[in-house]
């Protein structure tokens, strides 16, 4: 995943696009920490996100070694609702990487579902990658299954494709459908490409809906499927390389994937 503005091949990659890679943080939260003076590089101090990591440097955060980057992983993992999607939450508030099952390395997820959201939580040890996958311009579909307390309007759902704005934020297309319905509350089918902070919860509110339980069930191609609560599942590198170029084939398969050219069909046998 090249990225022409901060690698050069003649100096490395810059330290802040090196931590997000090794999964220390995201690229923006790596900047914070070298502002901090939290970083250091062959055991001095980092002053600018400009500084660049050569191979074989030695790079610390707070004191701790960061490992080279490993190849690129993506887990797909179910968050339960009551926990917050942060390291570090000065609340003292449960997080979601203090639940995950032990044995994973070190990742940051991909976006964020609030605290009480529930559902598909893409994680990943490469914060380049997560910045990758949260950009609007992917035009990724997120999908959510929410069940919310009032009085459906249909037609108002049928709406929300043209957009909506509400106390001076524009949110873009929503698209939006009733499930079922039972008694004063429904559930709703509702998709989005952009996905701003508590956008379903805000349009829905907007609508005289309150949403008492919103799940995430897909985000771009990635399916919650069957997956448990609090369960972690590791997407498969021929995904990866299948849907986000991450990746080579093995020279082997390379060769056997190689156009050929197919032999004609040989005559058949004739009857005795």
């Amino acid at each position: 995943m090249s990225d022409p503005e901060n690698d050069d091949p003649g100096r490395g990659e810059r330290i802040a696009k090196h931590l997000a890679r090794a999964g220390v943080a995201s690229r923006r939260d790596a900047e914070r920490l070298i502002a901090e003076g939290k970083v250091k590089l062959n055991g001095k101090t980092v002053e600018t996100p400009a500084t660049f990591v050569a191979p074989g440097d030695r790079v610390t955060v707070e004191g701790k070694p960061v490992a080279a980057p490993e190849r690129t992983r993506l887990f797909r993992y179910h968050k339960p609702d009551g926990l917050v999607t942060t390291h570090r939450d000065p609340q003292g508030r449960p997080t979601v990487f203090e639940k995950l099952p032990p044995g994973l390395p070190r990742v940051v997820s991909v976006g964020r579902l609030d605290i009480t959201s529930e559902g598909l939580l893409l994680l990943t040890n490469d914060g380049e990658l997560a910045r990758r996958l949260e950009l609007p311009s992917n035009g990724w579909l997120r999908r959510y299954r929410v069940r919310v307390h009032g009085p459906v309007d249909e037609r108002a759902l049928a709406g929300l494709p043209r957009g909506v704005t509400i106390e001076g934020v524009a949110y873009g297309p929503i698209e939006a459908g009733l499930d079922s319905r039972q008694g004063a509350n429904a559930w709703l089918t509702v998709s989005l490409k952009e996905g701003k902070n508590r956008e379903v919860r805000r349009v829905m509110a907007h609508l005289g809906l309150q949403v008492t339980r919103l799940i995430r069930v897909a985000y771009g191609p990635f399916q919650l499927g069957a997956l448990p609560r609090g369960g972690v599942e590791e997407v498969h590198p021929r995904i990866l390389r299948d849907q986000l170029g991450i990746g080579e084939k093995p020279a082997r398969r390379r060769a056997a994937e190689a156009p050929v050219t197919p032999e004609p069909p040989a005559a058949p046998k004739m009857p005795p």
